[in-house]
């Protein structure tokens, strides 16, 4: 029995917008289903897209949990724009050195928040492994960052299950593709929370989809 079965899979509505009137009519669609989402926060530097930024996103509506995921260059200096008990996904690949990485670290617990380390379908998970008794989650890209509505790369799976083989009590999400089709199998590999957008926000009964997904991943 994997991880993910024995303490259940929690489903994170990704929220990918450009204003505060779309955010916060995303929130009230799913706020009664869920006890957390993921806010996708892009520069147009690192990804070729532009979404809301902090500034728009403050103050953030109480009742939920927040996973920020910063697809942006120098995540350090945005983090301290959003003060809070979050948890703050940065990007391995915009991490210039273990100095640049201190300064993340710093800039996370200056925040009140907690750090989680994200990677794109092509980068060696050595790049992340070597920070984990730093950090408290794993964000397994399982399309390449920038638009929502893209396809699942099955190939990450092996990376997903090796990340659970070596960090048993890291949390462990997957966040590009998620669908009743594929959400079971990242679970099956070992992921223990699911990012899912277009699933969710495209379907008539949006807490239903939730629901079903969640399912889905935990029968798997």
């Amino acid at each position: 029995m994997s991880l993910s079965q024995k303490k259940g899979v929690e489903i994170l509505p990704a929220i990918l917008v450009k204003s505060r009137s779309q955010f916060l009519e995303q929130v009230d669609v799913v706020k009664p289903h869920v006890k957390g989402v993921h806010i996708d926060i892009m520069d147009d530097i690192f990804v070729p897209n532009k979404t809301i930024g902090p500034e728009e996103l403050k103050p953030l509506p109480p009742g939920l949990e927040y996973s920020l995921h910063w697809m942006v260059e120098s995540p350090e200096e945005w983090i301290l724009k959003l003060p809070g008990p979050h948890v703050h996904m940065i990007h391995i690949e915009t991490v210039k050195s273990p100095s640049h990485f201190d300064e993340i670290e710093k800039a996370v617990k200056t925040a009140g928040g907690r750090l989680a380390l994200s990677l794109n379908p092509s980068t060696p998970l050595e790049e992340v492994l070597q920070y984990k008794e730093r950090i408290v989650r794993f964000l397994v890209m399982s399309v390449v960052p920038g638009f929502d509505g893209q396809k699942y790369i099955q190939e990450v799976e092996p990376k997903i299950q090796r990340l659970r083989e070596e960090c048993p009590t890291h949390e462990i999400e997957v966040d590009g593709g998620i669908t009743f089709e594929t959400a079971p199998r990242a679970a099956h590999a070992g992921a223990d929370i699911l990012a899912s957008a277009s699933t969710i926000f495209r379907a008539d009964k949006p807490g239903e989809a939730i629901k079903k997904l969640k399912k889905l991943a935990e029968e798997a």
